[in-house]
């Protein structure tokens, strides 16, 4: 596997900031909610709620949709796939890689 994709940084770069990973996965857990929902439970101002949802929302793992002057997001698991393959591939990199060291612990023990 070559480098990240573009898609894959995006990703990464948006779960990194733990009140974004936390809002993601509240909106995961319990649904659609609006702004002011997720900011009562957020410990953080309105306004960073917001930026934090655009930047999920440019990301890909949360949708908007506007029904007045409300905002209801929820979130988008699928847009995870990207990361669950990038998991993937190492998992069975560094499976491989320890098969090897405890081939070579064998033979080094006989």
């Amino acid at each position: 596997m070559k480098g990240m994709t573009a898609v894959q940084d995006a990703l990464f770069k948006s779960l990194a900031d733990p009140t974004r990973r936390a809002l993601f996965e509240r909106l995961a857990k319990k649904g659609e909610q609006t702004v002011h929902g997720l900011t009562d439970h957020a410990g953080v101002s309105q306004p960073a709620v917001s930026k934090h949802l655009r930047q999920l929302k440019r990301a890909g793992l949360v949708r908007e949709r506007r029904a007045g002057r409300e905002s209801f997001y929820r979130a988008e698991p699928k847009a995870l796939a990207p990361l669950v393959d990038w998991m993937k591939f190492y998992a069975a990199f560094w499976e491989g890689r320890m098969d090897r060291l405890e081939d070579l612990l064998n033979r080094m023990d006989q």
